[in-house]
């Protein structure tokens, strides 16, 4: 429920996202997911959060000076919230993304005054399938930009005010909205901020709170895995790299994999069964909780970031039945 006064501006309305349960999906199932209803953010995703962090931390820092350009290689989400950010502070604004991300995320950020620079697929590449070589691509791009821009570059896989965000307020905000009956946690891997955020401030409350990084089948490095299907279908994340520099693998409890059927049937399932729009990384996040309800955590209950809205995948095969 929204507060009784006035925000002076987007900005103000960015977290404090409703925390729902699942109830309908877990029918049949020993135990409860809440998922927390980050596409409710201004730019419909969880980056918001970090891109607002990213943005004050380097003004107040004095490393954003007064109208400099932010300059941040993204799938679409963080572009789309440090375009609105960008946009309210009076910052010009460049994203850097491949041509394998959903045409809906370029023409968000555009939408917001940004401009948007694409970067072709690696040769071999999936179209509409981003993998690790075509993100190596795009921080080229992304290195090149700030340079010839003098830019500020918002490094959301490096910068620890991402952590910060989702320690501070997404997990605070879950512990008191679910009434303290936690028992694990779950997350689809991009940077690993909302993850490691998350399950330290988890961690910190009560450190028999189990967490659990979710990766793609066939993408899973951080597991450990041979890496065999790069080109999954599950956007924003996954990708295929074993070292993260914001994820501490002192608070991973464990790694589970989803496969691409699994996301996409479960995000399927969240708009038919529960009514909530959201995509591939949110169904896979539901499907692990799941598994997890399933076997370790039987009689628990699993909280879930819903990270991004369905709306984003229009033009994919996520909406195609």
């Amino acid at each position: 429920m929204a507060e009784d006064r006035l925000s002076m501006s987007v900005l103000e309305a960015i977290g404090a996202t409703p925390l729902v349960a699942l109830d309908r999906l877990c029918a049949g199932v020993d135990g409860r997911i809440l998922a927390k209803l980050e596409y409710l953010n201004p730019g419909h995703s969880k980056k918001d959060r970090i891109a607002l962090a990213m943005i004050d931390e380097a003004e107040s820092r004095g490393e954003l000076l007064p109208e400099q350009t932010v300059v941040e290689l993204t799938s679409g989400n963080c572009g789309t919230g440090l375009a609105i950010v960008c946009a309210v502070k009076d910052h010009p604004f460049v994203a850097v993304m491949s041509r394998g991300n959903s045409v809906e995320r370029a023409r968000m950020m555009r939408a917001f005054g940004a401009e948007v620079v694409l970067v072709d697929q690696h040769p071999g590449s999936v179209p509409g399938r981003v993998s690790g070589d075509d993100l190596d691509l795009v921080e080229r791009q992304t290195q090149r930009v700030v340079i010839e821009r003098g830019a500020f570059r918002a490094n959301q896989f490096e910068l620890a005010a991402c952590v910060r965000a989702h320690r501070e307020h997404t997990a605070s905000e879950i512990l008191a909205q679910s009434g303290g009956g936690l028992t694990a946690f779950c997350d689809f891997v991009g940077s690993g901020s909302s993850f490691c955020g998350c399950a330290t401030a988890f961690k910190e409350h009560d450190p028999s709170i189990r967490c659990y990084v979710v990766e793609p089948v066939g993408a899973a490095a951080l597991a450990g895995h041979q890496v065999t299907h790069p080109a999954h279908r599950i956007q924003g994340g996954g990708y295929a790299r074993a070292q993260l520099p914001l994820l501490d693998a002192g608070v991973v409890d464990g790694y589970l994999q989803v496969s691409d059927a699994s996301a996409v049937a479960m995000a399927r399932d969240l708009a038919r069964r529960e009514g909530l729009f959201a995509g591939f990384s949110s169904g896979a996040n539901v499907a692990a909780a799941l598994q997890l309800l399933r076997g370790p955590c039987q009689g628990g209950c699993v909280a879930v970031l819903l990270s991004d809205s369905g709306m984003k995948y229009l033009s994919t095969d996520l909406w195609t039945q």
